[in-house]
């Protein structure tokens, strides 16, 4: 049985500015949409240089495109109610169009999705021009453990996000010629989708970095995190610190706010804690941190003999972070009595690992 070629749908766009262009740059990409004409007054819009660029035939008037032959769908993207008013009064059953409210949440999503690409792009650059400086503060075994993270946070929370929006626009372009009420309603739930996929993005980026290593101001930046945490998993956080900051070298802050990440992602993830208290004291002689929630806790010599918790649980390292700061981390926990990690670093013991 010979299969018959399906024709592109013939698109035709009022209005050239950043919805108009968004929407060239995605047609122009996609086979199944052939751009047959764009009607744009203004001379200096920026659909009009791409438009030409990819041989788009441009028109000043909207209402001579709306005399032509040979389109299979209009899409307004003025806002202009007069030109909503003349698409209404059309009469060419073999004409689709799209306008108003909707045509307005197809553009601003094609550009939410421009946006979180490059945001994307920027966001790996980062994580590569991390990885290369982690290698040299910490030890290989450190390093696989935050990949590791990163690689779950990423799978688990952007990449299935994208993954929806991909799938509702998708079915948008199924229903966008004879259902545009339901078109519309994929296009909302996806433009939110989108929002909470930057949200992910940004939170993703800051765990990864919370300032510069060497000006890392360990309090502003612990809270900060925490106030970001507490919003995002609901999760209530009770904040506490004394003493003076400057006595810690910047190694040791990054050190203690990868420990105190680490123990309230598991205080999230794992113990579907509701409450956690982080307490910063550092005097004379020591740095100490504490972090407990009200989890469900766990078997802490039982998960000790099991490799694969351990590390699954990021115990091993935080206990590695905290032993090359000359320090040590203790876990205590009981089923159904919540977890407490200390850390303790003796200002004498490090002094003598940084000078060797």
């Amino acid at each position: 049985m010979k299969e018959r070629s399906v024709s592109p749908t013939r698109v035709a766009i009022i209005g050239g500015g950043r919805g108009g262009k968004a929407l060239l740059e995605i047609f122009a990409q996609d086979p199944l949409a052939k751009i047959v004409a764009l009607a744009e007054i203004r001379t200096r819009a920026p659909g009009i240089t791409l438009a030409r660029r990819l041989g788009v035939p441009v028109i000043r008037d909207y209402r001579e495109l709306l005399q032509m032959q040979g389109i299979d769908l209009i899409i307004d993207v003025t806002g202009n109610p007069e030109v909503q008013v003349a698409l209404q009064k059309m009469r060419r059953p073999e004409l689709a169009v799209i306008g108003g409210a909707s045509a307005k949440f197809m553009w601003q999503l094609i550009e939410a999705r421009i946006r979180v690409t490059s945001e994307i792009e920027k966001t790996l650059t980062q994580y590569q021009s991390l990885f290369r400086r982690y290698v040299k503060e910490e030890a290989e075994s450190a390093v696989d453990e935050v990949r590791t993270r990163i690689a779950c946070e990423i799978h688990d929370g952007l990449v299935q996000t994208l993954v929806g929006v991909n799938f509702k626009m998708e079915r948008c372009g199924q229903l966008i010629a004879h259902d545009p009420a339901k078109c519309q309603q994929l296009l909302l739930e996806a433009k939110a989708q989108l929002k909470h996929g930057i949200q992910e993005a940004r939170q993703v980026v800051f765990n990864l970095r919370p300032g510069q290593y060497e000006k890392l101001d360990l309090f502003s930046a612990l809270s900060n995190y925490l106030q970001s945490y507490q919003q995002q998993h609901r999760v209530h956080v009770e904040f506490l610190t004394a003493g003076d900051e400057t006595r810690l070298d910047p190694k040791t802050k990054v050190f203690l706010f990868r420990i105190i990440q680490e123990a309230l992602t598991n205080a999230q993830q794992h113990a579907k804690a509701t409450h956690v208290t982080v307490r910063v004291i550092i005097d004379d002689k020591q740095l100490m941190a504490e972090i407990t929630d009200n989890g469900l806790g766990f078997d802490v010599q039982a998960v000790s003999k099991n490799p694969e918790k351990w590390d699954h649980f990021g115990l091993r390292g935080m206990k590695e972070r905290a032993r090359l700061l000359g320090g040590e981390a203790q876990v205590v926990s009981a089923r159904g009595k919540g977890t407490t990690v200390t850390i303790c670093v003796p200002f004498q013991k490090q002094g003598r690992l940084a000078h060797g």
